[in-house]
């Protein structure tokens, strides 16, 4: 039976990162937080770069988390994580414009 067992330490390889992995992740974490905040609190840029620089840390962020705090780079086949991952964002995708253009497109006729 013990053969069998998924949850024993020695069926899969090491799932934590390092200390030093994780202290990265959590500065770029940081720096890419505060940027777009000193940006907007300081009004320094119009509103359409401003909007353009969010997203954009936001990308980045999203970035960060993936590879130093869900590793998705360091699994034996990274393939079925990266698969996994595409399929939710096309289905967030989905519910997202889908959302979108009923609240759009759905009037109510007087």
């Amino acid at each position: 039976m013990d053969k069998h067992n998924i949850h024993a330490p020695e069926s899969h390889g090491s799932h934590g990162g390092s200390m030093k992995s994780y202290v990265i992740g959590f500065l770029f974490s940081i720096i890419l937080t505060i940027i777009p905040l000193v940006v907007v609190m300081n009004d320094m840029l119009n509103k359409t770069a401003t909007t353009v620089l969010i997203l954009l840390m936001a990308v980045l962020q999203f970035l960060v988390q993936l590879i130093f705090f869900m590793h998705i780079r360091d699994e034996e086949k990274p393939r079925f994580n990266l698969m996994a991952l595409i399929f939710g964002l096309v289905i967030l995708l989905t519910i997202v414009a889908g959302s979108i253009w009923i609240m759009t497109y759905n009037t109510v006729a007087s």
